[in-house]
């Protein structure tokens, strides 16, 4: 899997990716990630790649020349590449769409800074991811936010493949409670059933767990389940 980050800051990267999974994922070559500047194609002697907005406002807004040429110029170095420019005017990511995109072979991910960029870069992407309803200084944490998503994805990042499939949204609810040892702390135990040896009892523990979390703490996506006649038991009362 291959990463193209468009950035002014690649230095913020730095060991963000030399640590943990992801670090032995690049040392490995099974993730690549890859920085283009838009200074390197700035004009003029300050290599200046922002400027004051049209219509007057405060701040600044990314020149579109340099940051196209950078789009270019990647892409021109090492291949065709899905991309995706990084703004709160973005559809806001979720792990259906994280799936999506760690189908893909390449990404591009495109970050903003100052107040945003000229409007005539949205031409030269595919899509526009958010991170959620709030505001960042800049693209770089989303970006990293994606790529580790991401990555998590691609065969041979995690230690165990099937780690992912029981992870909070794969299935579109919140993970249920995750225990370890000691079996006491603080009287605070662990509940029976883990401890009981009875596989398909924790199956249906996890499962209701799951459910009821989800549906306390996040009731938009709970809405969104198709439930089972299981489900619907376990919500009911049936003992897992």
């Amino acid at each position: 899997m291959e990463f193209e980050v468009i950035t002014l800051f690649p230095e913020m990267f730095a060991s963000f990716l030399e640590g943990s999974l992801l670090g032995k994922a690049c040392a490995s070559g099974t993730i690549r990630v890859y920085f283009t500047s838009p200074r390197d194609y700035a004009a003029g002697k300050y290599r200046q790649t922002d400027d004051t907005p049209y219509g007057g406002g405060v701040g600044m807004v990314m020149k579109p020349e340099p940051l196209v040429a950078a789009i270019e110029a990647a892409e021109a170095a090492r291949g065709p590449t899905h991309r995706v420019l990084l703004s709160p005017q973005g559809a806001p990511l979720c792990q259906e769409r994280v799936r999506q995109l760690a189908g893909k072979p390449r990404i591009m991910l495109v970050c903003g800074r100052y107040e945003g960029v000229d409007e005539r870069v949205r031409a030269y992407v595919d899509e526009e991811i958010s991170l959620g309803d709030f505001v960042l200084s800049g693209g770089e944490v989303a970006a990293m936010a994606i790529i580790e998503a991401v990555s998590r994805l691609c065969p041979g990042v995690l230690g165990k493949e099937a780690s992912c499939d029981e992870e909070s949204f794969s299935h579109g609810t919140l993970e249920y409670p995750q225990y370890t040892r000691p079996v006491e702390f603080r009287g605070a135990t662990v509940p029976e059933v883990l401890l009981s040896g009875n596989h398909e009892r924790i199956r249906r523990w996890r499962r209701k767990e799951a459910l009821l979390r989800t549906r306390a703490r996040r009731p938009d996506l709970f809405e969104r389940l198709v439930l089972s006649d299981e489900d619907q038991r376990l919500l009911a009362g049936e003992e897992p």
